[in-house]
């Protein structure tokens, strides 16, 4: 039997197993042998995790790990593993540990000596990636952008000039808002891709300025329903694009004065010229 054909499950070894993130045709052949022959099942959601393992006619015990019990109940697994149990970490789609929980466990596992075997798999980001258009020799991930709006501008301002590939998810209740500050920040044509429900049914990825994806979203409200991937071009260095400390003082100083003031004023501060600040204000406030 060579390596492909084994199915031997060994013992005190945690398993971290993708699964589907929407077609379930999308699991492997090991995946599966794994989920069969394991002693224990590590999960988010039991209920959701029964309901895949029912369509696979796959009986086993299944272990509740989540963001809330995880540290707590890392010890359990680490004992049931140190006494000889196989256990399999899995999350509630895509591949354990993006940005879901697990690496508490995984890293008890390492400190404790237990052999932790990562399948491969499933995962929205490299999936939408794949698909995206844009350069993918060097990219981030920088998971969901905080949920309040000073945070999440915040965060944009921090990665306004990144120039690798960066890649977010994005919930429902939250799309229109992060589309709109990524046009305040970076302006309307930093290109972008929205890649929603990948492998469902419904699956849709359009890229486009991020202006004129923001008006696509807002044009039908199907277009921000569901899980949603979105993969930004890296920023492009070019001679003509302000500075980002000019653009940042303006934006401060047009709290307090009028536009062509606080323009004048950054211009001076900055050594920039003082029409190409006013014009991208005036871009701005028009988007």
């Amino acid at each position: 039997m060579n390596q492909q054909q084994q199915s031997v499950i060994s013992t005190s070894t945690l398993y971290v197993v993708p699964t589907p993130i929407g077609n379930l045709g999308d699991i492997t052949y090991r995946a599966l042998e794994v989920l069969k022959n394991v002693d224990l099942i590590a999960t988010e959601d039991t209920r959701h995790t029964g309901l895949l393992l029912q369509h696979f006619a796959i009986s086993a015990r299944l272990f509740a790990l989540h963001d809330h019990n995880e540290q707590q109940k890392t010890e359990q697994l680490l004992v049931k593993l140190q006494a000889g149990q196989s256990i399999a970490l899995v999350s509630d789609a895509g591949t354990p540990l993006i940005n879901d929980p697990g690496y508490h466990l995984v890293r008890r596992c390492h400190e404790a000596g237990i052999r932790v075997v990562p399948l491969p798999g499933a995962c929205a980001a490299t999936t939408a990636l794949c698909a995206a258009g844009v350069a993918s020799d060097r990219f981030c991930y920088e998971g969901f952008l905080p949920a309040k709006t000073k945070g999440r501008k915040d965060t944009l301002m921090a990665l306004a000039e990144e120039a690798r590939t960066l890649i977010f998810y994005e919930s429902t209740h939250r799309l229109v808002e992060s589309l709109q500050d990524m046009v305040i920040v970076w302006g309307p044509q930093r290109y972008v891709v929205l890649a929603r429900e990948l492998t469902k049914t419904w699956e849709s990825i359009h890229g486009a300025p991020v202006g004129a994806v923001l008006s696509w979203v807002q044009e039908d409200e199907m277009r921000r329903r569901g899980e949603m991937v979105l993969i930004v071009e890296g920023h492009k260095a070019q001679e003509d694009v302000l500075p980002l400390d000019a653009l940042c003082t303006l934006a401060l100083l047009q709290k307090e004065l009028p536009l062509k003031k606080a323009a004048a004023l950054a211009a001076e501060i900055h050594s920039v010229k003082k029409n190409a600040l006013y014009k991208h204000a005036l871009e701005q406030q028009r988007s």
